[in-house]
């Protein structure tokens, strides 16, 4: 069944300008929700920890940061722009006993209130709107005239008002010009996860340190292998991009497109298909995010440990020095 999509005539932005608009948090996400809201004609508070980059940032562009207590207490739509990690905690304990009723807590990810670690008290509705892009994207396309496609949900309970005045978020963020897409809580947390697990982040990442690796074993020049496994990933995604599968079969060479059909179902088989039915159902029945709020509890040493152990394999090593080689990239180090 095909999605049901809304745009700029279904939003009435009239909604919000008798509401104050809480961002908490002015990173990626948030700097540039807060922008666009205020340029949108909307009033906007943010909060920030002072001291930090991000403090002084959303002073640079014009806001004066309050703490998260004073922001909610002030908010009528509070929007939680934090990391997944801290979300819960930092909820209990600066945020959960300000909210009022008819307020409405707001978030970009539903990891927490689809998991549980945010309930939010009676009254409170819940609503998600999602831009399916980062923070500069976002941004940078409102202040072209153009906007960045969105997603949207409610919580249990929620009235149609909350859903109204989520398509009025939508539509100051500029989501509206691009389309914002109706979905639920579980949906976007659950295939959101499942896409940075099993393809973005998880899966292209193995691919690329299992293909590198099997050529440098195999005897072959490791810089070859760091061109052929990973630069030219980039050349392929932006024909994805562009025009999906059939645009990048379109515009590589016939060996190139052969060897796709008949090889790639190789690697990914029937044994990948079941683990990433299983990893699925990992995600869906709560495991993951329990695995991920415990590992946070414990100050998460696995985590750091997973980061140390890939900033020192030899794809890396190699990487850094080519793209030293290559003026035209804006080569970044961590």
């Amino acid at each position: 069944m095909p999605a049901t999509i809304y745009y700029d005539n279904d939003a009435d932005l009239s909604l919000l300008k008798d509401k104050t608009i809480a961002i908490l948090g002015f990173g990626s996400q948030g700097h540039a929700q807060a922008q666009n809201l205020r340029d949108s004609g909307c009033n906007v508070i943010v909060s920030e920890l002072p001291g930090t980059p991000n403090y002084d940032l959303a002073k640079k562009n014009g806001f004066e940061p309050l703490s998260t207590e004073e922001a909610v207490a002030q908010g009528d739509l509070i929007q939680i722009l934090l990391p997944d990690e801290i979300q819960g905690d930092v909820y209990r304990a600066r945020i959960r006993d300000h909210l009022s009723p008819g307020n409405i807590l707001m978030c970009s990810h539903g990891f927490n209130i689809h998991f549980g670690q945010i309930e939010p008290p009676p009254g409170v509705d819940t609503l998600l709107v999602a831009p399916k892009g980062p923070g500069h994207l976002v941004r940078s396309e409102f202040v072209k005239g153009g906007g960045v496609p969105s997603l949207i949900a409610v919580g249990d309970g929620a009235s149609r008002e909350t859903f109204a005045l989520g398509l009025a978020y939508a539509k100051g963020i500029g989501g509206t010009r691009g389309g914002v897409i109706e979905t639920t809580f579980a949906e976007e947390t659950e295939t959101d996860l499942f896409g940075e697990q099993v393809v973005l982040c998880g899966g292209v990442s193995e691919l690329v340190k299992a293909a590198f690796e099997t050529l440098v074993e195999a005897g072959y020049q490791p810089e070859m292998a760091y061109f052929e496994c990973l630069h030219e990933l980039k050349l392929i995604v932006d024909l994805f991009y562009q025009g999906g599968l059939n645009y990048m079969r379109y515009s590589v060479s016939n060996t190139a497109e052969y060897g796709d059909y008949t090889r790639g179902p190789r690697i990914i088989n029937q044994e990948t298909r079941d683990e990433m039915k299983k990893i699925l159902g990992e995600i869906r029945n709560g495991e993951f995010a329990r695995e991920w709020i415990l590992e946070n509890k414990a100050g998460a040493p696995a985590f750091k440990a997973y980061r140390r152990r890939d900033r020192e394999l030899e794809l890396e090593e190699v990487g850094r020095r080519l793209r030293s080689l290559m003026s035209w990239i804006d080569a970044k180090e961590v």
